[in-house]
């Protein structure tokens, strides 16, 4: 399972394995503008599915990043810290945020497929 799931909050997630990869879609992006900051979990925390687990900030506002699922996070994109930028020019690829080794796999069920979430976001913004 390699395609993207999304939550009602706007993060992505991706699957391979036991690991999730985890950032922020295309339209919540483009709806905080240019990202300048990103504040990212300690590698070894626990997070649950739908709490706060990191910080995005851009020239517009500041705001919670939720994980997804409930798991450890193993990894955090340290190039953000130098380039946040990276968020905006590719949130979907290298401007990723954690990656999270998944305790409930089942969770993943109450995610969007792209299809879903584009009915979502449709009208938003």
């Amino acid at each position: 399972m390699s395609e993207l799931r999304y939550t009602r909050d706007h993060e992505w997630i991706r699957v391979e394995g036991d690991i999730a990869t985890v950032g922020i879609s295309a339209f919540a992006q483009e709806q905080l503008g240019d990202v300048v900051f990103v504040e990212l979990p300690e590698i070894g925390r626990t997070v649950s599915a739908g709490a706060e687990a990191a910080v995005v900030e851009s020239v517009k506002a500041a705001s919670e990043v939720y994980a997804p699922v409930s798991g450890e996070v193993v990894a955090v994109n340290e190039a953000l810290n130098e380039k946040p930028e990276l968020v905006n020019s590719d949130p979907t690829g290298e401007g990723w945020f954690m990656k999270i080794r998944l305790a409930d796999a089942g969770e993943l069920d109450a995610l969007m497929d792209d299809s879903g979430y584009a009915a979502f976001t449709a009208g938003q913004g």
